[in-house]
């Protein structure tokens, strides 16, 4: 038999015995923070709860904090995305603030629930980010219709919803990409007409940013409708879709 074929399989052998195995790249990173320094949401453990198994279908790994020292320049460099789930008032000094500010900047996700929308009200940059700041709600839950849209038209079936429904300071349309307006004609206490957004998207200042005002009522985090348009917003601000 030829040396060399005589040889062959104790190479092979010693070659899977030293080899190193191939490390699959490190999941993404989600950070979902949910500081309230005024009212607070019932619905914040649901919408955790939510989030993480989306974070698994998606891959993703998913860190839940409350402590506003998490954000600092090195630990945020170890997530794709952050969310703030119905956070309210002010939750970040100055220098978490610049963090924040860092992180989008190089090219990361921000992805809003809620009163995300109640949260930082003089800090500027975040209420762009946000894309508008909450202003008022009807009283209690009450129920409409929303209907998705793309580019500014509806596409789709209007789908049925029970929440907390948030009017806005500003109006949105123009500075971000609506994602699905609410019927006013269907419930007491809207102000903002027959173009009323409840979702959005937007690239940022080198990131991206998404919202949703929809999530007060826990229920809501049990509604597929609703899931389908967090994962949306999961996938774009994580980089993985355009289509948010």
């Amino acid at each position: 038999m030829n040396p060399v074929r005589r040889a062959f399989p104790a190479l092979l052998a010693a070659s899977l015995l030293f080899a190193v195995p191939v490390q699959g790249a490190p999941p993404d990173r989600v950070l979902v923070f949910t500081r309230t320094e005024g009212f607070r949401h019932d619905a914040i453990p649901a919408a955790v709860e939510a989030l993480r198994r989306l974070a698994a279908d998606e891959g993703m790994a998913l860190d839940h904090t409350e402590d506003a020292q998490a954000f600092r320049p090195a630990n945020l460099a170890r997530y794709r995305v952050i969310v703030f789930a119905s956070t309210t008032g002010d939750v970040l000094d100055e220098a978490q603030q610049a963090a924040m500010e860092g992180f989008v900047r190089q090219g990361g996700g921000f992805l809003g629930v809620h009163a995300a929308a109640d949260t930082e009200y003089d800090w500027p940059w975040y209420g762009r980010l946000v894309g508008a700041y909450f202003k008022s709600h009807p009283q209690g839950l009450q129920s409409t219709h929303v209907q998705p849209e793309r580019h500014g038209k509806p596409i789709g079936t209007p789908w049925p919803i029970t929440d907390e429904l948030y009017n806005y300071r500003t109006h949105p349309r123009g500075r971000v990409r609506g994602i699905a307006t609410v019927d006013e004609r269907q419930y007491e206490g809207g102000p903002m007409g027959a173009d009323h957004p409840i979702a959005w998207c937007h690239a940022f200042d080198g990131g991206r940013g998404w919202y949703s005002g929809l999530g007060h009522d826990a229920a809501v985090y049990a509604d597929r409708h609703f899931i389908a348009q967090l994962r949306g917003g999961l996938r774009y601000v994580a980089g993985r879709s355009d289509d948010c």
